[in-house]
């Protein structure tokens, strides 16, 4: 974002006070329609051009007839460049500049100016404390481009308890920070104000937002039959956990595989048939029960309920074995944490681990995940899988960089078996003959939009089965 900033500045002619004013007025008028009752504001700027945009925000507010509390928290001496000139726009209007230590707010609605996407580092005493005093104010918060105290860039926090604002408006494109990682928590909602800057400007295109567009590729010929879309052979469920199964079973079928073949325990083959008759179900014992299943299948999903013991490990050394596209989940991933590492892994094998299952994969603990998720995802697919690291803001990534970022779903989501019906559904893809990463990406949104139907219907908690029965393929 600060090379596209210079861009606009030194190749397009944009002056940098130009974008300062045009970030402060789309903040402002944003505030006006989300508090129209507000008549006060208080405004907490810092140093950088973060506190130039709030400086805008405070003249404009005066000029339009608002009481207006300016505070400012650091060095004003700090204070350059097209900064200082938004802080004299300021003072024109507003006089001197409060810088007491001892200050409450006053207006209706607060502004977030302290520190923006240049933070780098822990938030240093002074800032933590005017953070600490925005959160106690009980008023709503504007954040301007990042909420103080979030990593713009990986949406980890630099402080134990960033910013919580109300509504973040965010300048010249969207920053992953605000939509993955820990740091969607404190930005509210998120709205981008592109500031008039020329799409030529990007010359990176940053992360891909996943949007459905294959779903053109699932559309079915009038004199279509099974046999034309993929056989799918779903392996897990040990014992006494034969519903994740079950999920994959049934979300794969929904999702539109010609068949799917259940390999699991003898001991859940009639209660998965009873649920799901449409559903193939081979009790397997050991690993050469499935050797004659895998030969004559299109895809293979493994992992959902399959444990952490020998007849797992055995399961999922014949999948991978068996040469066809391969989607890898739940305990299937965290036997390859433990024995073979991403190295092992025949390419394009679409892994789908949430946080903990990708530090385990990675050597790392979840919060380091959580908090540095797009770096995660391009090593979990430095090695030639495709990664679909689960979450806020789900990413995928292959050939070592992240890619793709889906902004569908919600919390509700975060439900037992959630991540069964995911891998139903990518092996079903993959089982169509999709691409890995087209699989994983389009499988990741048919997701997510069934999620979001389904939470839409639901007043009670969701299940995974609610998501299963919001599939829809339609364009």
């Amino acid at each position: 974002m600060r090379a596209f900033d210079r861009r606009a500045i030194d190749d397009f002619g944009i002056p940098g006070i130009r974008l300062m004013h045009r970030a402060g007025a789309a903040a402002f008028a944003a505030l006006r329609e989300r508090w129209p009752q507000a008549r006060r504001l208080s405004i907490v700027c810092g140093a950088g051009n973060n506190a130039g945009d709030g400086y805008v925000v405070a003249g404009l507010a005066r000029d339009a007839g608002f009481d207006v509390q300016l505070l400012q928290v650091g060095d004003p001496c700090k204070v350059k460049g097209e900064a200082l000139a938004a802080k004299r726009f300021a003072e024109c209007r507003l006089g001197a500049i409060s810088r007491t230590q001892d200050w409450d707010i006053q207006g209706d609605v607060v502004v977030d100016a302290l520190l923006g996407t240049g933070l780098r580092g822990d938030v240093r005493e002074t800032f933590r404390q005017a953070i600490e005093r925005i959160n106690a104010c009980g008023k709503p918060v504007l954040a301007l481009d990042v909420p103080s105290g979030v990593d713009a860039d990986s949406g980890g926090l630099l402080t134990s308890e960033p910013v919580r604002a109300d509504l973040t408006v965010t300048f010249i494109a969207c920053k992953a920070g605000l939509v993955t990682g820990p740091g969607v928590d404190y930005a509210g909602d998120v709205l981008t104000a592109p500031l008039g800057v020329p799409d030529a400007v990007f010359d990176h295109p940053g992360l891909a937002v996943a949007n459905g567009d294959g779903l053109r590729l699932l559309q079915r010929r009038r004199n279509a039959h099974k046999g034309d879309f993929g056989r799918l052979l779903i392996v897990g469920g040990e014992a006494d956990m034969g519903g994740a199964v079950l999920l994959a079973g049934e979300a794969a079928l929904r999702t539109g595989a010609g068949t799917a073949t259940v390999a699991t325990r003898g001991v859940n083959r009639a209660a998965v048939l009873a649920r799901r008759p449409e559903l193939m179900v081979r009790a397997v014992e050991t690993a050469a029960d499935i050797e004659d299943l895998a030969s004559r299948v299109d895809a293979i999903a493994v992992g959902p309920g399959l444990g952490r013991n020998e007849w797992g490990e055995q399961l999922l050394d014949a999948c991978l074995a068996a040469g066809k596209p391969l989607a890898i989940d739940a305990d299937g991933l965290n036997i390859v944490a433990e024995r073979r590492g991403l190295r092992g892994l025949p390419r394009g094998t679409v892994l789908t681990p949430h946080p903990g299952e990708a530090g385990r994969l990675l050597g790392k603990d979840a919060a380091w995940v959580q908090s540095h998720r797009l770096e995660a995802a391009a090593m979990l697919s430095q090695h030639g899988a495709v990664a679909v690291l689960k979450g806020a803001g789900t990413l995928l990534a292959w050939d070592g960089a992240a890619h793709t970022i889906c902004m569908a779903g919600n919390p509700a989501m975060a439900t037992a078996g959630s991540g069964d019906v995911l891998t139903g559904i990518v092996g079903a893809l993959l089982g169509r003959g999709l691409a890995p990463h087209v699989a994983a990406e389009l499988g990741v949104w048919l997701h997510a939009r069934a999620g979001d139907e389904a939470n839409a219907r639901c007043r009670a908690a969701l299940l995974a089965r609610d998501i299963v029965q919001a599939i829809d393929l339609a364009p």
